[in-house]
């Protein structure tokens, strides 16, 4: 009973009204309305401030919206608990990275875990660090791999492996027969660069600016494989992972000296939160994959 009414009152609380709400939930206004009394009345307070157009929280309402909150995500912990299976004959795994590791790293991991674990159910987001640590406190995801300017108190970080980025240019480019030049020939490269929104764009810029450089930057795009295509067709260079230029046969990482940007990747699970099977098979996977990574380079 009281796990409806919790549905119930953090719907109202975040739609900001009975009426949205009620829509959301798929039930009638005046039953929704007399779920909310009756937790008032429970509560023996006022949750809400009905008297304006817009519904809002009461200062009491605000108080126990905090704890509603934690307590349907306790809820849905102990839910996915009863339900993991050790032997991973079923289950689920929600995993999200930031985009470079896509290419390189994470398609031969999922590949390799299905293989593995062909009925556990994945779901896999590219999305910024900032919203991997967002949605793994909200308990919306099992694993994040990112790297290690892990904002968020609430977040246990593992190092898993180390990341260069080499300058990536077709093989009709100039360059192409380097294995290594001097850091100085960014100031004469013309770069197509991922847009402000990547992390490794932040890194690149920062970086950049504390060694003096300034790179000639003709484009922006937010896609690696647009980055990857037009690189492959036009004279520009670009600044990626080295890994990712070994996925294509038009392509050649060449490594700069001294090297311009060296980041640790990180597995990131939420403090506390209840380590699924699935989570854990994933995470023994990944680090298995990096010291592969390791050993080969």
């Amino acid at each position: 009973m009281l796990d409806r009414h919790t549905h119930y009152f953090l719907a109202v609380a975040e739609h900001h009204g009975f009426t949205r709400a009620a829509a959301a939930l798929h039930v009638s206004q005046p039953a929704l309305s007399q779920q909310i009394r009756q937790l008032e009345e429970m509560l023996g307070v006022q949750l809400f401030d009905r008297s304006g157009r817009t519904t809002r929280l009461t200062d009491a309402g605000e108080v126990y919206l905090r704890y509603a909150r934690s307590a349907l995500q306790a809820l849905e912990e102990g839910k996915r608990a009863i339900h993991d299976v050790e032997d991973l004959s079923r289950g689920s795994l929600r995993v999200a990275v930031t985009p470079t590791f896509t290419a390189w790293f994470i398609g031969p991991l999922l590949a390799e875990f299905y293989t593995r674990y062909p009925n556990i159910t994945l779901q896999l987001q590219e999305i910024s660090q900032d919203r991997i640590e967002e949605r793994l406190v909200n308990d919306e995801l099992d694993v994040g791999i990112a790297f290690d300017e892990v904002h968020s108190p609430d977040i246990d970080a593992q190092p898993l492996l180390t990341e260069n980025l080499a300058l990536v240019v077709a093989n009709h480019h100039p360059l192409a027969a380097q294995t290594s030049v001097d850091l100085s020939v960014l100031n004469d490269e013309k770069l197509i660069l991922l847009s402000a929104e990547f992390a490794t764009r932040e890194q690149i810029d920062r970086y950049c600016r504390q060694a003096g450089l300034r790179p000639q930057i003709l484009m922006e795009v937010n896609s690696i494989s647009a980055v990857l295509e037009l690189v492959r067709r036009t004279g520009l260079s670009t600044l990626l992972p080295a890994p990712i230029a070994a996925q294509s046969h038009y392509l050649q990482a060449i490594s700069l000296t001294p090297q311009l940007l060296e980041r640790t990747a990180v597995l990131m699970q939420r403090k506390g939160a209840w380590r699924t099977a699935a989570a854990r098979a994933f995470v023994a996977m990944a680090q298995e994959g990096a010291k592969a990574v390791s050993t080969a380079s």
